[in-house]
Parts: C-alpha cells; sequence; structure tokens
C-alpha cells in the first residue's frame, strides 16, 4: 500500500481578513490550528523534499508544464465538478473538500492543493515550478535512487512566447538539460507534422505514443513513421531497465487531439483511445518482453484513465496528464487482471510526482507515492539550466517584458467556468472587436497574477499562445449560440468519460446562461440572455467575437495584440464581477466549494 502524507479532515479556514492571516502563518504553531493540521510535519523544505527511497525503482513524473521556464504562480480550481459515477470523487474534489478527504496536511500543502485563500497563501510560500528549480529537485531525488527515470506527460512545448517562437524547440533543449526519459504529447501536436518530426529527433529520451497512427493513404505515399508495418508514428512503448528490473513504459497521446485542435497541422495523423489496441498491446509486452512493471504514460486526462484502468488489465500504474489536476492521493482501480495504480501531477511545473515500486515474485508488490509541490523559494536554482533559461530568453525579453496594465483583481483561469482572466480576454474580445458577444476557449493553462502585480506582454501570452490565435467577427443566431455552449458542456458533464475531451466550458463575454451539469445533452444549457436579461431568440442574429478557430483559420488579428490594445487602454483591471453562470442541480457537489462565488 502507498505511504500518504498529506491530509487532514478538518477545513482550511477562509473567514480572516489579509493581514490576520498573514500574522498568523508567520507563528507556526497557531497556523496549524488554522489548517486543522496534525502536525507540521513536512512544512520544513528539508522535510518536504526528503524522500527516502522505497522498493526497487523510482519513477519521477512531471505533466503539463505548457513552457513555463520560470517560476509562477498558479491558483487551483474553485470548480470540478463530478457528474455521474465520478461526483465525489477525485480529482473532482476541491477546496475544503478535498482537504477533508487527506488524512494529514501541513499549511504548505492547503496552499498547494487548493484555491483557498490563494492570495495570502502565495506571498508567504512564493512562486512555483521553473525549470531550473525543477532541476535542483529532480537530481536531489535522483541522488538517493541512482537510475531513476524521469517521465513527462506532455503539454511541454506550448504555453509561452519563447516556446512559440522557436517552434518548441527551447522545451525540447530544457527537457534535454531536465533529463527527461520519456514522454509523451499533446498540444505537441498543434506543431507541423515536420517540425513535430524534428523536435522527436532532437528530444534525447524516447517519445512514446501506442495510439498515433498514419492513415492508410499517408503511408501508401511515404509518410515518415516508427513503424510501416503498424502504422505508429512514434514508437508504442519502450522498456528501461532500473536496477535489474525491467519497466515497460507505454505511451498514451491525447486521443482526441485532430477533434480538439487543428486537424490540418496533423493532417497524416489518426488518434483515439483505443482500448482493445492497448489490450493486445499490454497482453503482448508482458508475453515477450517479461517486464517487472508495466507503466502506461497517459495524456488522457483522470476520468479516461480511471475507466480505463478498470477494462484494460496488466497495467501497473497510470501516469496522467491533460486535465491538470494536482492528485496527492493515487487511486487504485480494480480490474480483472489484479489493480492499477492511477494518478496525475498537475500542471505549469507545480508538482512533481515521486512513485517508488516494490517489487516481489509476480511483479509490482508495494508502492510509495508523495506529490512534492515545487516550491520555488524553497529549492536552488540550477545554475546550468537558470543559464539555458537567460540565453533562450535574452533575445525575446523586450517584448516579453512590456507592461500593459496593473491588476487590483486576482487573475486566474483554472476552474470549468470563467476565470477572472478568462474575464478579461472576454471583456477585450467584445471592446476590440465590437461585438455583442464572445466566446474564449476552455483552456486549462495559464498562470496566475497577484493583486498589485503589473500585467507583462509575457503574461498576455501565458494565456493565449499557441499557433492558431487569429480572432473573428461574425453574425451567429441565438441558436448556435446555445449549440456551441451545449456541446462543449456535453464534452465536459457527458457521464462516459470516454466522451469528454477534458477542458473547461467555453467562456463568454455578454452572456450570461443557467448550466445543469447533470442533465441530457441539449438540455445543459437554459434561459440565455444578455446581461441586462433580454432573452435570446434562436432565430435572432447577435455579432459574437472570438479565437482559436479549429476547422478553419480565421481572419483576424492575433488574441494577444487584441488583448494587449486593450489592457493598454484600461490601464487599471479591476473586477468587480465575473460573468460566470447560474448552475443548478449541483447542490452539495464535493467538486464546488462552498466558498464558490
Amino acid at each position: 500500500m502507498s505511504s500518504r502524507k498529506h491530509g487532514s479532515s478538518v477545513s482550511w479556514s477562509n473567514r480572516l481578513n489579509r493581514r490576520e492571516f498573514l500574522q498568523l502563518l508567520a507563528q507556526s504553531t497557531i497556523a496549524a490550528q488554522l489548517a486543522g493540521c496534525k502536525s507540521l510535519s513536512g512544512d520544513r523544505a528539508d522535510d518536504l523534499y526528503e524522500v527516502p527511497a522505497f522498493g526497487d525503482a523510482r519513477l519521477l513524473h512531471i505533466t503539463d508544464t505548457h513552457a513555463q521556464l520560470n517560476p509562477i504562480y498558479f491558483r487551483e480550481p474553485s470548480v470540478n465538478l463530478g457528474i455521474g459515477d465520478v461526483k465525489g470523487r477525485i480529482p473532482h474534489l476541491v477546496g475544503e473538500n478535498l482537504l477533508a478527504r487527506l488524512p494529514e496536511y501541513t499549511p504548505r500543502d492547503a496552499h498547494a492543493f487548493t484555491f483557498l485563500d490563494f492570495s495570502e497563501g502565495a506571498e508567504i510560500y512564493g512562486r512555483v515550478g521553473g525549470f531550473s528549480h525543477l532541476a535542483t529537485l529532480v537530481k536531489r531525488l535522483r541522488s538517493g535512487v541512482p537510475g531513476s527515470l524521469l517521465l513527462d506527460g506532455g503539454d511541454t512545448w506550448q504555453g509561452s512566447g519563447t516556446s512559440l517562437w522557436t517552434r518548441g524547440r527551447d522545451m525540447v533543449d530544457a527537457c534535454n538539460l531536465l533529463g527527461v526519459d520519456i514522454m509523451t504529447g499533446h498540444w505537441e501536436f498543434t506543431y507541423h507534422e515536420k517540425e513535430i518530426l524534428e523536435n522527436v529527433a532532437a528530444f534525447n529520451g524516447d517519445f512514446v505514443g501506442q495510439n498515433i497512427l498514419a492513415k492508410e493513404d499517408a503511408l501508401f505515399e511515404g509518410v515518415e513513421v516508427f513503424d510501416e508495418d503498424t502504422g505508429h508514428v512514434f514508437q508504442p512503448f519502450v522498456v528501461r531497465e532500473v536496477h535489474g528490473r525491467r519497466i515497460a513504459v507505454v505511451g498514451q497521446g491525447f486521443p482526441y487531439t485532430p477533434i480538439a485542435n487543428p486537424a490540418r497541422f496533423i493532417p497524416n495523423w489518426t488518434f483515439g483511445i483505443r482500448e482493445s489496441d492497448l489490450s493486445e498491446l499490454v497482453e503482448k509486452i508482458r508475453s515477450e518482453e517479461k517486464p517487472d512493471a508495466v507503466v502506461l504514460l497517459s495524456h488522457n486526462g483522470m476520468d479516461v484513465d480511471l475507466k480505463l484502468a478498470s477494462r484494460v488489465s496488466g497495467i501497473d500504474v497510470i501516469l496522467g496528464g491533460h486535465t491538470h489536476d494536482g492528485v496527492p492521493i493515487p487511486i487504485e482501480v480494480s480490474n480483472s487482471g489484479g489493480r492499477t495504480i492511477v494518478t496525475n501531477a498537475g500542471s505549469n511545473g507545480k508538482f512533481v510526482g515521486v512513485l517508488d515500486l516494490k517489487f516481489g515474485v509476480n511483479g509490482v508488490d508495494g508502492y510509495q507515492y508523495r506529490l512534492l509541490p515545487v516550491f520555488a523559494n524553497l529549492l536552488p536554482a540550477d545554475t546550468e539550466m537558470q543559464a539555458y533559461i537567460d540565453s533562450v530568453r535574452e533575445p525575446y525579453i523586450a517584448r516579453l517584458s512590456e507592461p500593459l496594465a496593473q491588476t487590483e483583481t486576482l487573475l486566474y483561469r483554472r476552474g470549468n467556468f470563467n476565470g477572472t482572466f478568462d474575464q478579461v480576454i472576454v471583456d477585450a474580445l467584445r471592446a476590440e472587436l465590437d461585438t455583442q458577444f464572445s466566446l474564449s476557449p476552455g483552456f486549462r493553462w495559464g498562470t496566475t497574477l497577484l493583486p498589485g502585480e503589473t500585467i507583462t506582454m509575457e503574461h498576455v501570452l501565458d494565456q493565449t499562445c499557441i499557433t492558431y490565435p487569429e480572432t473573428y467577427a461574425r453574425n451567429m443566431k441565438g441558436a448556435e449560440l446555445k449549440t456551441i455552449l451545449e456541446s462543449v458542456a456535453d464534452n465536459l458533464f457527458n457521464n462516459d468519460p470516454y466522451y469528454q475531451q477534458g477542458g473547461d466550458m467555453v467562456r463568454t463575454g455578454g452572456l450570461m446562461y443557467e448550466c445543469w451539469p447533470g442533465a441530457k445533452m441539449g438540455e445543459r444549457i437554459r434561459n440565455l440572455s444578455n446581461l441586462q436579461g433580454q432573452r435570446i431568440e434562436a432565430g435572432k442574429e447577435y455579432s459574437v467575437a472570438g479565437w482559436a478557430t479549429v476547422g478553419s483559420q480565421a481572419p483576424g488579428a492575433p488574441i494577444w495584440d487584441v488583448v494587449a490594445g486593450y489592457l493598454r487602454q484600461v490601464d487599471i483591471v479591476k473586477l468587480n464581477n465575473v460573468e460566470t453562470p447560474i448552475l443548478r442541480g449541483v447542490e452539495g457537489n464535493p467538486g464546488r466549494s462552498h466558498k464558490y462565488c
């Protein structure tokens, strides 16, 4: 069984004002009472990053770093609703509901794993992530267990200005310095095929993906693939030996890439969950390779992984990504072959998952798992990595550091519905493109800014930096608006995880509506109106602005130029309201904090 350190059954207080909070946190004994902690163990750096070896092999897991080379702030969601069978299950627990599930936690853990008192906690505990600090931690964890494997779950080459301008190459070289052994992908596939293959060739580790195949006509035309017989574009798995033990790592890229992102960038490739293919592959690996453990390095999303684990036997561990869930407690899923351990390591370089495996006569006999928050002020920067980061950013630093405005509001994105930075984006679209309404994708990446910070061009790029950033303004009928909202809601709240795509709800500007997550397709979105309460009519046309069109390239300016232009005019961002829908039928759902507003 796992050794689990974080948790408590007592809720984190949210009733103190900012000054009182800071005063109390400065006193460790009072801070322990405030957080409801059973102890302060792990609240010093030496304790936090001291992870004694357990068993025979160590796997380190990062995912969804989204090209954040420097430390950032990142707020966890206040709404992550679980509907149907996943209601009340991790990862659909937020805030005090998540803390109540943990057997023990410290104030710093509460800050890392929840949104509660985020601004106050961020001033105490500082920024998280950053590849130079990740490098220091990875070296420390590997020094305790030489030969440890570092696995990257993807969404690494996208999410910053430098990753866009270097076409992901800045992150390939950073991962080589970090020592990533094996990775899979998702946003990696939003560059062009030729660029992707060049980046994979430059990567020192193994890029794996059992569910990424070339189309038949592309194979006939001689498109470049890993295996012409099977059609795999990349190697489906790799076997690594660790301390005399053979560990097979199978790759699972994001199954819905050509649907959620432009298929025009990767016209020769097909994706999918490919459950039966995976089952056959695992059986073949077990039979022919005789591994001590089989690991699925997945970018499916947590709910998909949980279902997959219940249906495919022979996988010991699924190290997941895509949904950005920081999962401090691994989930054990029973299946016909035994059990599979499923977890997810958050996003933006904020966490490193540490999985130690113990082997017995018949394979994995035990494990220990820790999800470590990467606090930059507790880990010195690795000098070699920091020198690389400085060099890759230097040609762009003037553009990145351009000040645009100042925020008096905590700006964040993560959550099922509009975040405050989403509100800035939809407001900018409406203002700059002069439309009644605006739509913005429910992306889960994007960093957080504290009140009082200057919003720079880099911060805007952190929220918008993609290879299809063009904006549009066009007329839509009310019925089309409702169809768009219904379609995205089904992607998010479908009872079958295999029909979910793992993002959040499309963000709206100028629109209000009721959302019934537990309802049927076509019945989740009700009572659409404008901000003045006037009902949206199905047959009437409205002007709508948006960006990130998947089917074809839109004609407008890049979204970052639109948002930057807006911010230069407003100068000060102070949001008195965030246009979130009225939620119905989710009363008492632990994926919605009672502190949510």
